[in-house]
């Protein structure tokens, strides 16, 4: 079972009996043939985020039930995803390089990949997490894992940018910021002085700094979601 790009808008899974495809909620547009749906939570089962205390508990608490609420598709037949006429884009994981997406962009994936929840104070700190809070940047990324297929969502379509030995770094605006698969390393880095205090910086204080090896997809846009 493959995700399969119907345009730039739409995606296709065609389902076999005994395998399932995994969506957020309400991203379904039509189907053909014998199929069910129902409710998942990315937010329990194996591979959940881990219980966490204090500002990170609650902030977990408030955050991932909203940023998990999939649907699992399972039958025979072909479902098609899209979402408020955002572009898609189909990624193929070979097993080898794990996925961390953003979860507001992640529209679909093969249900046979291993996913979790992975709170951003486990990259920076609380304090890397208040500021992702405060840019757009998402509390929480979701990564998956092993061979399949995910699709994500952008505005404007994506934009896959290649890091290693020829860019060692790549500096990606959090709203701008899809996903990334390798070994990448992620690092907040926010650069605040006077003039953003008053509102007349460049709106580029905080960054994204992607160093290591892989491939990061950027959308052709700040726009939030």
């Amino acid at each position: 079972m493959t995700l399969e790009l119907v345009n730039s808008k739409v995606v296709k899974s065609t389902l076999t009996p005994g395998q399932n495809v995994l969506a957020r909620t309400g991203s379904m547009l039509y189907y053909t043939g014998d199929v069910r749906f129902i409710p998942h939570s990315m937010g329990g089962g194996p591979g959940a985020m881990p219980n966490m205390g204090g500002i990170a508990g609650m902030a977990g608490r408030m955050m991932s039930g909203e940023h998990a609420r999939m649907m699992a598709a399972e039958g025979n037949g072909e479902v098609f995803y899209g979402h408020a006429g955002l572009y898609v884009e189909v990624i193929h994981l070979d097993g080898s390089s794990m996925l961390t997406v953003e979860a507001d962009r992640l529209l679909a994936h093969d249900g046979y990949l291993q996913s979790s929840i992975v709170a951003l104070t486990s990259q920076g700190g609380v304090r890397g997490a208040v500021r992702g809070a405060m840019t757009g940047q998402g509390l929480f990324t979701t990564q998956l894992h092993g061979q399949g297929s995910v699709a994500v969502l952008s505005h404007g379509g994506a934009i896959p940018l290649q890091v290693g030995p020829n860019n060692p770094q790549v500096v990606v605006d959090p709203q701008a910021y899809v996903c990334h698969i390798g070994q990448i390393n992620v690092d907040i880095s926010a650069n605040v002085g006077w003039r953003e205090a008053v509102g007349k910086g460049s709106g580029e204080s905080i960054q994204l700094k992607m160093t290591g090896a892989g491939t990061v997809w950027v959308q052709a846009s700040e726009q939030k979601f």
